[in-house]
């Protein structure tokens, strides 16, 4: 069963996270270079209703494992059942999330598949003889096509890039539960501790107000979560300097080595534009950066430029804000 493309949704809480409908959306790009079908597997213990979710959101058929056991994310049972089920008529490919989860598995996996792994994805690239899969190297610095000589190839895709857009009117996809009986073999989770805040929350904000360095002190990210404020669904994230310094948690961090984010408006408050912070940002719809240094790299990829003392300007466009909303 070659002619397959399996994705892999990611879940927590009793919600289907965003990245599940981006899979989705890479998955039917890669189904343009090639002739392939979709098919959606979720695992997990009461995923009937999360499984229905997703196929009337993407029209796709839906294949839930129903694991009493599985309450809490299990790497080693992912990998198990995942093995089990691919393992008899391996697809082409896998589909998985590039978060903390998706990284846990998706090598196991493709070992147990005598298949490739290439992590990171950020694009499809069509070739004369298939397609080829582009993953920044060198923090950003260059950009890696590659090619899977494996006959299925486990691919891990960055979040915040590929967007799904069903047609109106699709009729949903199928979904067939199918009970599995399983146990972890060398650990169990002992429950799921929240932080106050990781990056779930930046990768699915509408608006991010991003601190940076110039933001001066710890204090001052008062005023980017006052900025903030003014929008839904918004979010305060940084660069990775500035979570280094403890002033933001690290599941706040924009980049190579944080979250890559593709928000409708991304303000970047005192950031000077490293290529590193660039790469987990270029994506978002619309930018405006803000930074005294008139020769900042930011200002390469903003469509406006704010050269002005953040401490000046963001109290002013506050004021400005409280005097037309009022």
């Amino acid at each position: 069963m070659k002619n397959r493309i399996i994705v892999i949704a990611e879940h927590a809480d009793g919600q289907v996270r965003p990245v599940t409908y981006e899979l989705i959306a890479f998955a039917e790009k890669l189904r343009a270079a090639e002739p392939l079908t979709i098919e959606v597997c979720i695992l997990g213990a009461d995923i009937f209703n999360l499984a229905r979710q997703i196929a009337d959101e993407s029209g796709y058929e839906v294949k839930g494992f129903e694991i009493p056991d599985l309450s809490d994310y299990n790497g080693e049972i992912y990998r198990q059942v995942l093995a089990q089920h691919l393992g008899a008529a391996p697809p082409a490919y896998v589909c998985i999330a590039h978060t903390s989860r998706g990284l846990d598995f998706a090598p196991g996996l493709a070992v147990a598949l005598n298949g490739a792994c290439i992590s990171g994805i950020e694009d499809i690239v069509p070739a004369e003889d298939g397609v080829l899969f582009a993953r920044p190297l060198y923090g950003a610095k260059t950009m890696a096509h590659i090619r899977p000589l494996s006959e299925t190839a486990v691919l891990t895709i960055q979040a915040g890039i590929f967007k799904l857009n069903r047609p109106t009117g699709e009729k949903s996809g199928r979904v067939a539960i199918h009970p599995v009986s399983i146990r972890p073999r060398w650990w169990h989770s002992l429950g799921v501790k929240q932080t106050a805040a990781d990056s779930e929350t930046i990768t699915e904000a509408n608006v991010i107000v991003a601190a940076g360095q110039g933001i001066g002190d710890k204090d001052n990210l008062a005023l980017a979560r006052q900025l903030a404020s003014i929008f839904p669904n918004s979010a305060v994230a940084g660069s990775r300097i500035v979570c280094d310094l403890g002033w933001l948690a690290y599941g706040c961090q924009v980049g190579v080595t944080g979250a890559t984010v593709s928000p409708r408006l991304y303000i970047a408050c005192g950031i000077s534009g490293a290529l590193q912070h660039i790469s987990g940002m270029r994506n978002s719809e619309f930018i405006v950066a803000i930074n005294k240094d008139p020769a900042a790299a930011i200002f390469q990829v903003a469509d406006i430029c704010v050269v002005e003392d953040l401490m000046t300007f963001i109290p002013i466009l506050m004021d400005e804000y409280q005097r037309t909303a009022s």
